[in-house]
């Protein structure tokens, strides 16, 4: 069994070193660490040149003004040069317990039919942690409590599946982990939630979500798209996704904004 982890970077410099140095030390021996980054602007060139012979660096543009689609296209690109059976993700401001892929070792060997196992990570804000909580959501009909993109790791099969179900081009502002979380967990449901604390996830001031504020336009805009995936995603499954009101809501919030933006412009 080998793991390919695949990181995502960009502008992460402060963070850069703790990430890798945790895959680097990790105690199960067999993996590879594969870095897409997206032309960093900061101290990131100085820090990967101190790597450049430990792990696989490969530097691409950006394609999108969207951070979440940029995301996903490093990701990509990455796993297509993985040769790992295990496919784990890691944000370049995140970063592992030195026993994490030891931890999954263990779990893919004991429960061989799952296909992902999600960790609940730390959260950690400065010198504050805490623990991620699963919330129990109200509507029973929605997408669930989304486990971030450094606490999903997979088989190689289902990343491949994944990627031919992940509607790539469109809905640009779904990050990866959102469709990671609804295939798996809707779908596919070939899946274990692990506890423990494998993954060490930072709340910084430039994630690829921290800049959308709830209710905000592009929080209704981003919410229109889930819905949207989802009504997608069920259908391409020969499954109902019985969600009306709550999408009819997300769509006419954001049908009115786009109909204030445009008489804004009128004038």
């Amino acid at each position: 069994m080998k793991f390919s982890i695949l990181i995502s970077s960009y502008n992460k410099g402060k963070y850069l070193e703790n990430c890798i140095e945790s895959c680097l030390k990790q105690t199960e021996e067999n993996y590879e660490i594969i870095l897409f980054d997206n032309n960093s602007t900061d101290n990131t060139p100085e820090l990967l040149d101190k790597y450049s012979g430990k792990i696989k660096i490969i530097k691409k543009e950006k394609i999108s003004n969207y951070p979440a689609f940029n995301q996903i296209d490093l990701i990509f690109n990455a796993f297509k040069i993985s040769i790992g059976s295990i496919i784990c993700l890691l944000d370049a401001d995140d970063y592992f317990n030195l026993k994490k892929l030891e931890t999954l070792k263990k779990i893919f060997i004991s429960s061989p039919s799952i296909s992902t196992i999600f960790d609940l990570p730390v959260l950690k804000y400065h010198d504050y942690e805490s623990k991620f909580v699963l919330k129990k959501k109200i509507q029973k009909n929605i997408w669930p409590t989304i486990i971030p993109t450094s606490g999903i790791s997979c088989k190689r099969e289902f990343f491949d599946y994944f990627i031919k179900n992940s509607f790539a081009e469109s809905y640009k502002m779904l990050e990866i982990d959102f469709r990671l979380n609804v295939l798996s967990r809707n779908i596919d449901k070939n899946f274990e939630i692990c506890k423990d604390d494998l993954t060490f996830y930072r709340q910084t001031n430039n994630g690829v979500i921290s800049n959308i504020k709830k209710f905000s336009k592009k929080w209704w805009y981003k919410r229109y798209e889930a819905h949207n995936f989802m009504y997608s995603l069920f259908k391409k499954h020969n499954k109902i996704y019985n969600n009306k009101i709550d999408y009819f809501i997300s769509k006419f919030i954001f049908n009115l904004n786009n109909k204030t933006k445009n008489e804004k412009k009128k004038y």
